[in-house]
């Protein structure tokens, strides 16, 4: 197995891959230097520049290597922090793996890859977001599995888990140095919970997990997370739900994709009206967009999609423009906003779509696309029909060889602005 696992590593090398994508001249038509960002006003001074790059060490695993902007090999995070990234966000599941061992893919995200993700943020000087799913796998509005130990448990028995899970996973963090400022409890629970759809059993559910991270330190913030701000009156509901439920939080995170999500102007009005009645911190956890319409790796990606609206150019400079007007939006609400997670800006190809076969020995082997096959015992109707790869590489801030794009540096430009006419 060992040797089968080299064989897979040295074939497919990031070297191998750049390659065999040079003839497909995939170069971006934007240049650093020419990229123009508008100044992002009334941006808090700590206003959260953040990244999601939970699949990184599955990427890195697969033989993906990635450059600084001068074109050598570098440390992602590095790049990341000299780019403006100031907050890593890293999704956590339970036990993403069959009883073989075999990972669920996409990322394969335990708490041992929490904490190898987060020590490297926080040696590069970057704050950490946990995310946790309380799911073995995907937790998001169509699903809210619960994780495979706690399927028999009575509600109790899972309350007790839950904060038991929590605030062991958040310790063994914090012994590893990781530097957690901000606990996520749940990723997109709109409409449940760990298996539960009544708003009473999820209200205690939250409490659970916001009790474990007070007691661990008061000093983190305690977010929730939920999607569909285009959707009327939903987090009205939402917010006076969690009032009268008596659930104790510090963030209301959001998550936009301008392709789903309605317009920025809806979402500042809807997270500046929870920040102003509830008198909570507001964020966006995840938002993303397209800057080409080409497919990486041979797996389909998510936009651009029939039926989408997509307010801006598939371009380098769109996806920038697209990222500057989110965090606008966020800063817009007031002080209240904290900021803006881009979701999985380095989840770029393994290898090269003209070599899919060779791709998916990898995404099995590491776990370095969306879903593996083995994750079919536990989500059979999504993941189990349509395992494969990174549903997201053209929507990444790094070229499908893994140099930064232009548009990587719009959190550092955000801040005074670029306008490449007056350099």
């Amino acid at each position: 197995m060992f040797f089968a696992a080299v064989i897979v590593w040295s074939a497919f090398s990031s070297t191998g891959y750049a390659a065999a994508i040079e003839g497909e001249k995939h170069v971006p038509e934007l240049q650093t230097d020419e990229l123009f960002v508008k100044k992002v006003e009334g941006m808090n001074k700590d206003f959260i520049k953040g990244a999601d790059v939970s699949s990184v060490i599955a990427l890195e695993n697969s033989g993906v290597t990635f450059y600084n902007t001068s074109g050598k090999p570098q440390d992602i995070f590095t790049t990341l922090k000299q780019a403006g990234v100031n907050y890593v966000r890293v999704r956590i599941w339970n036990d993403p793996y069959d009883s073989n061992g075999n990972g669920y893919g996409g990322g394969n995200n335990d708490i041992q890859k929490a904490i190898e993700i987060g020590k490297r943020a926080t040696a590069n000087g970057m704050k950490v977001l946990a995310d946790f799913h309380y799911s073995d796998f995907w937790a998001d509005p169509a699903k809210q599995k619960v994780p495979k130990a706690w399927t028999n448990l009575s509600f109790e028995a899972k309350k007790a888990k839950l904060y038991e899970y929590t605030k062991q996973s958040l310790q063994k963090m914090i012994k590893e140095g990781v530097n957690i400022g901000m606990v996520q409890v749940g990723n997109e629970t709109t409409g449940a919970f760990a298996g539960e759809t009544d708003w009473a059993k999820m209200s205690q559910l939250f409490n659970e997990g916001s009790r474990a991270v007070r007691e661990t330190n008061r000093g983190i913030l305690v977010a929730l997370h939920f999607t569909n701000p285009e959707t009327t009156g939903r987090y009205s509901f939402i917010a006076e739900t969690l009032r009268k439920n008596k659930v104790d939080y510090d963030v209301f995170a959001s998550s936009y994709y301008p392709f789903w999500h309605g317009t920025v102007q809806n979402l500042t009005s809807v997270l500046k009206a929870v920040a102003d009645t509830y008198g909570k911190k507001v964020m966006v956890a995840e938002t993303s967009y397209t800057y080409t319409a080409e497919d990486g790796d041979g797996h389909e990606n998510t936009a651009p999609k029939s039926g989408q609206t997509l307010p801006y150019p598939m371009s380098v400079q769109g996806q920038a423009d697209a990222i500057r007007d989110v965090m606008q939006a966020v800063a817009n609400t007031g002080t209240a906003g904290l900021g803006v997670f881009y979701w999985e800006p380095a989840w770029i190809p393994v290898g090269p779509k003209t070599q899919i076969e060779k791709n998916k020995v990898l995404w099995e082997t590491y776990g370095s696309g969306w879903a593996s096959s083995y994750a079919a015992e536990y989500d059979p109707e999504d993941a189990g029909k349509w395992y494969g790869g990174s549903a997201v590489d053209n929507q990444a801030l790094f070229d499908f060889n893994g140099h930064p794009l232009p548009s990587l540096q719009v959190f550092q430009y955000a801040e005074s602005g670029h306008n490449p006419k007056k350099r």
